[in-house]
């Protein structure tokens, strides 16, 4: 196809239409997922730290559906699709969700591209021998 503003025109609208598809899909993979709790981070996005939670505060998995206590914070930063700065998805899972989670915003992915998994402070292993 020759370089012209009606071929430029159409690759950008097939762009946007396959970014909305992803968005579609990725929603849809997401949609057994529960809504974070609400806590009271700055809007630094902080990560939960020990000092910051009670003795007496439990945490559940983020998955919707599951009880189990959180046992792994999941942190994934990656660049924002318009390219104008980094996004910070976090999520509390149990050990068997923490099991299925991997990175999926790879086509995000920029040099501070971050995903980790941690154990969340205070609990216990409770599979050790």
């Amino acid at each position: 196809m020759p370089d012209t503003k009606r071929g430029r025109e159409k690759q950008a609208r097939d762009a946007e239409n396959r970014q909305r598809e992803r968005e579609l899909q990725q929603a849809r993979d997401r949609a057994d997922e529960a809504e974070p709790p609400g806590d009271d981070r700055d809007e630094a996005n902080e990560v939960p730290r020990e000092e910051d939670e009670g003795p007496d505060s439990s945490r559940e998995c983020h998955r919707r559906g599951c009880t189990e206590p959180a046992a792994f914070l999941v942190l994934e930063r990656y660049q924002e699709e318009t390219g104008h700065g980094a996004v910070e998805a976090e999520a509390v899972l149990c050990r068997t969700h923490t099991a299925e989670e991997s990175p999926t915003n790879l086509d995000g992915a920029y040099p501070e591209y971050v995903f980790r998994v941690e154990p969340v402070p205070g609990t216990a292993d409770t599979n050790a021998s």
